[in-house]
């Protein structure tokens, strides 16, 4: 079960984290072009919330502006980041699940040993003697299988994990400067 689910955790991360679905290379050019060009529609405006998360993020202070043209440059700032923190939780979705899969499986594997170490002491007699060999046989196959399919769900799930929560820390830290950027830039076309 941990298998299957951390695949499937790990799928869904790779199709929903490609850079061209969460942060477009020309986003923010464009949105820094019209945004100096003072010609933003409500249209682009939603065009841009709706097509990527940095859209979301970087278009959530030109909203704000348009609902609120006499704002402060505190307002504009706080809008993006409510914006960011629901982004941030949205590429974060699924990464706390595969983490613990990451954690447990091994656990679950040990688990698995101790009740093939459980038949192995089954297979003992009272003299100390192997009183069945081959259920002394089939407690070391479990334990060491159980160790071997714990490791084995573990490590691809840890990898994963890494993986895409250095992916999202690249994002976000990326989003940081884009947006500090544009709220430069907003704050020098408002004078």
């Amino acid at each position: 079960m941990c298998s299957v689910l951390a695949l499937s955790i790990i799928f869904e991360r790779l199709v929903n984290l490609r850079a061209a679905r969460v942060a477009p290379p020309d986003l923010f050019n464009s949105i820094v072009t019209r945004a100096r060009a003072k010609a933003l529609t409500n249209e682009e405006i939603a065009a841009w919330e709706s097509s990527s998360m940095l859209g979301m993020v970087l278009s959530s202070p030109l909203r704000y502006l348009k609902a609120h043209p006499r704002c402060s440059d505190e307002e504009l700032k706080e809008a993006m980041q409510n914006a960011g923190q629901e982004a941030a939780m949205r590429l974060e979705h699924h990464l706390s699940a595969l983490g613990t899969i990451a954690s447990v499986a091994p656990l679950f594997g040990l688990l698995g040993t101790v009740v093939g170490m459980i038949e192995i002491f089954g297979a003992q007699g009272t003299a100390g003697a192997i009183a069945n060999p081959a259920q002394l046989a089939q407690g070391i196959s479990m334990a060491l299988y159980n160790t071997a399919f714990g490791l084995a769900v573990a490590i691809p799930a840890l990898i994963g994990w890494r993986y895409f929560r250095h992916r999202v820390d690249a994002y976000l830290m990326s989003w940081e400067i884009q947006g500090a950027q544009l709220l430069g830039q907003l704050k020098s076309l408002r004078r």
